[in-house]
């Protein structure tokens, strides 16, 4: 026998900036931060910041990136959790096309999400040629990357620093610092996959200040 999900009413789905404020309270909460410390990392007013978890104000490009990388996510993926998720076709298999997928900036290049609707972990491919190694990014979701055109320098602060190049893999746990670059600013590709935070719920709406 089969059964189908229920519908939702559109009057009753969220907007993209409900799901916009509860990606980020989500992301906020899995960090540790508060608003107030997280306006602070952003350089945003704590009112502001307000309105945008609960839904009540759409941020500019500029301020989606420094929120971004006060949370230790990127642009694209916040553009990406303002989309309305799939509802009666979460069973299906959701394909993207080569010509498809939300893209937008990502670390010191340019990311293309490679998956659509309900999801339990993020790819995206990552396109670069910055010869700069840029900030280190350190954030709570693992994440684990292959080279698949060029060659890559990757650096782990403590930790030290490899040379990658296409077929060669490396899986981050939570918490380590790292960034890439190429050796030469040549062009390089990566497929990134990582852990995918959600937000929203009941408690989190109760808790909106915390």
């Amino acid at each position: 026998m089969t059964t189908m999900a229920p519908a939702i009413d559109v009057d009753d789905a969220p907007t993209g900036e409900e799901l916009l404020g509860a990606h980020l309270r989500g992301l906020r909460k899995a960090r540790g931060l508060t608003l107030t410390q997280l306006a602070e990392a952003a350089t945003l007013s704590h009112p502001f910041l307000s309105q945008l978890e609960r839904g009540l104000a759409r941020p500019s490009m500029a301020s989606l990136e420094r929120l971004a990388r006060a949370l230790g996510t990127s642009r694209v993926e916040l553009i990406a959790a303002s989309e309305p998720p799939r509802t009666d076709q979460d069973a299906q298999p959701s394909f993207v096309a080569a010509d498809e997928g939300v893209i937008g900036p990502y670390a010191e290049g340019t990311a293309r999400l490679l998956a659509t609707g309900a999801r339990r972990f993020e790819p995206l491919e990552f396109t670069g040629s910055n010869a700069a190694p840029g900030d280190h990014y350190v954030h709570e979701e693992d994440e684990f990357l292959t080279v698949l055109e060029g060659s890559v320098i990757i650096s782990f602060g403590v930790y030290g620093e490899r040379t990658l190049h296409v077929g060669d893999s490396v899986y981050c746990r939570s918490g380590t610092p790292h960034r890439w670059h190429s050796p030469d600013g040549s062009t390089y590709r990566l497929l990134i996959v990582k852990d995918l935070v959600h937000g929203g719920g009941a408690d989190d709406q109760a808790g909106a200040g915390a």
